[in-house]
């Protein structure tokens, strides 16, 4: 394309300079032979133009949305009002059904979960605290259920953990091999063993009073002075049964974890669809110490282009992905609609797939995923980050060719609607 425009540039010049004359002639000057009509601009190649013609269109959309409106708006906000009733085929971008007073940017992308036990939505700093708060609600309708899930929620050493879960869980196996044994029945709470596994663990005291034990001052067997011990009541050494289940209950216990929320949200066509607006819960360093990077590798980036291997270039870009812990993806259909949905930047690519197929009026259809560089995305079981899928991508939706001719000659038409119509028609306008 270069070398074309000086090409049509070194004619332009040849042609405006006039007459030639021999070497050997004495030149002259006759103004009468130069053109009247001044040389014409070449034309631009179609790509030149269809872009300098979208730049114009972005331009006149841009100053007629900004007549009324504050100038220091910069995004192109797009208001889109019901048709006239024609037969004319228009197609127009649908009224975002969720919009809030003043209306919110949909470019923004936050990280919010799920709690197990309620269901509340939950933004990631207010993840412990909330899930802390659901646990102790639980914990007064089912105590067995909630103390366990202390011990493996709260305590942070997963070692600590294991060492005091098995220790408790001997003494309930001397208690249902022996239960009227009076020495297996009795904890001393200051016993060493106790202190260093036991006590330490959040939620440990009150899985031992949900069995069935009680805490009391007893004189120590041949001696005056009382301690503070643990005894297990007459009524739950009856019931083996229950201890025994309370026992497999603690010994296969797991730590409960908030669900990352996928934000599921469809959105109508848009020029807008590969703006990312990312908030800083996407990050595992802080906004600044990523900033603070960027602008350190921005400088070294001309000094050292010549040095450096492409090994080196792809070693130093895979470890400022994993900066990210989450990633945003937006997977467009081939009638322009986009489909966005939050995932661990560590998760495999078949959760994607899973994603997308929730959501598909066909579902059963196999389908192809494209990168943003147009590489159909096969391995499933590859992450987000070995694909460079984060922290945001805009993917593309394409049918299986094969099956989708297969299916169109069976039904008799083309297969034109690729999300639920449900979805369709409550999508958003990108702004």
């Amino acid at each position: 394309m270069k070398k074309l425009f000086q090409g049509v540039k070194t004619d332009m010049k040849f042609k405006a300079a006039g007459p030639g004359h021999r070497l050997n002639e004495q030149r002259r000057d006759n103004p009468e032979v130069v053109s009247k009509e001044q040389p014409r601009s070449p034309k631009p190649p179609p790509e030149e133009a269809q872009i300098a013609a979208a730049s114009a269109a972005m331009t006149r959309l841009q100053s007629m949305q900004e007549k009324g409106k504050s100038q220091s708006k910069n995004a192109i906000q797009i208001h889109v009002t019901k048709p006239p009733e024609s037969h004319q085929e228009v197609n127009i971008i649908p009224e975002c059904k969720n919009m809030s007073a003043p209306e919110k940017e949909t470019t923004v992308c936050n990280v919010l979960f799920r709690c197990p036990i309620t269901g509340e939505i939950l933004r990631k700093e207010e993840k412990e605290s909330q899930m802390r708060k659901s646990i102790e609600l639980l914990s007064h309708t089912d105590p067995i259920t909630a103390s366990i899930m202390k011990i493996y929620t709260l305590n942070k050493d997963q070692t600590k953990v294991k060492v005091g879960v098995e220790t408790i869980t001997k003494y309930l196996d001397n208690i249902i091999a022996s239960p009227n044994e009076e020495r297996y029945r009795t904890i001393r709470f200051s016993n060493k063993v106790f202190q260093e596994r036991i006590n330490i663990l959040e939620g440990s005291l009150e899985f031992f009073d949900a069995v069935g034990f009680e805490k009391m001052m007893l004189a120590l067997p041949g001696q005056d002075v009382q301690d503070e011990l643990f005894v297990l009541s007459n009524e739950a050494v009856k019931s083996v049964n229950n201890l025994q289940r309370y026992r497999d209950s603690l010994l296969n216990g797991q730590p409960i974890q908030a669900t990352l929320e996928r934000q599921p949200r469809i959105f109508a066509p848009s020029l807008q669809a590969t703006q990312f607006s990312l908030t800083d819960d996407f990050y595992n360093l802080t906004v600044e110490e990523i900033k603070q990077e960027h602008e350190l590798r921005k400088g070294k980036l001309e000094r050292e282009s010549l040095l450096r291997t492409k090994a080196m270039r792809e070693r130093e870009e895979k470890m400022i992905i994993k900066k990210y812990k989450y990633t945003v993806l937006r997977v467009r259909f081939p009638d322009g609609y986009l489909l966005q949905g939050t995932f661990y930047a560590q998760e495999r690519l078949s959760s994607l797939f899973d994603f997308v197929c929730q959501h598909l009026q066909k579902n059963w259809l196999p389908y192809n995923l494209l990168g943003p560089r147009g590489q159909k995305l096969e391995n499933k079981q590859v992450t987000f980050y070995d694909y460079d899928l984060v922290p945001s991508a805009l993917l593309t939706f394409s049918w299986d060719p094969e099956v989708l001719a297969d299916v169109e000659a069976a039904e008799g038409h083309k297969a034109e609607n690729f999300l639920k119509q449900e979805l369709v028609s409550s999508a958003e306008a990108l702004h």
